[in-house]
């Protein structure tokens, strides 16, 4: 039942790119040996804070969306990673991180779920853990050129309440994200942020 609770939420999804969302969300990164520099643009749901400086730069990741004041629970945070493409396909990605989420949860649930980012490929996963946390994980391939990939990813409690705006305001963050090569002014410092 709970499977399908969730999958009936991804599932009935729909919505255009900026369909409910706020401010203009800018997460960048400076070019590094053969990639170049790279921007995530998207947008931010009304109500959520893009940080990439404070929480996100202490947990090791690109970017954290989240709303109200941080409280260092993972659960119902947006999460943005961003990395140097190693794998030879973004299939590749999935399989690694599917095989890697089993080797930790044998009993977990992983279900695939089609994601449509009109901008770039994406391929989606569903985790629902053995220790009731559910986990939306969708990885993004801009193309050769860029020389990244990256992915976004949720976690939840199981049966929590708000888990379908939750999972609404995710899934518009991912499908309006798109990639923009990005050539930082001479004194620009890494930054997220809204306009």
């Amino acid at each position: 039942m709970r499977i399908a609770l969730v999958l009936l939420a991804l599932a009935s999804f729909s919505v255009q790119a900026g369909d409910g969302l706020g401010n203009t969300a800018i997460i960048h990164g400076k070019p590094d040996g053969h990639i170049p520099g790279w921007a995530i643009v998207t947008g931010a749901p009304k109500g959520w804070t893009v940080d990439c400086c404070t929480y996100a730069e202490a947990i090791g990741v690109n970017a954290v969306l989240y709303q109200g004041v941080w409280t260092g629970k993972p659960q119902r945070v947006m999460v943005l990673n961003v990395w140097p493409r190693k794998l030879p396909t973004l299939a590749a990605e999935v399989q690694a991180d599917r095989k890697q989420y089993r080797q930790a949860d044998p009993a977990a649930k992983v279900t695939a779920i089609a994601v449509h980012n009109p901008a770039m490929r994406c391929a989606a996963t569903l985790y629902q853990g053995a220790d009731h946390v559910d986990d939306v994980v969708v990885f993004c391939d801009p193309g050769r050129a860029s020389g990244i990939r990256l992915s976004w990813s949720v976690s939840f409690d199981d049966g929590d309440p708000a888990q379908r705006a939750l999972l609404d305001d995710f899934m518009r963050v991912v499908v309006a994200s798109r990639y923009m090569h990005y050539v930082a002014s001479p004194t620009a410092a890494p930054s997220a942020r809204g306009k």
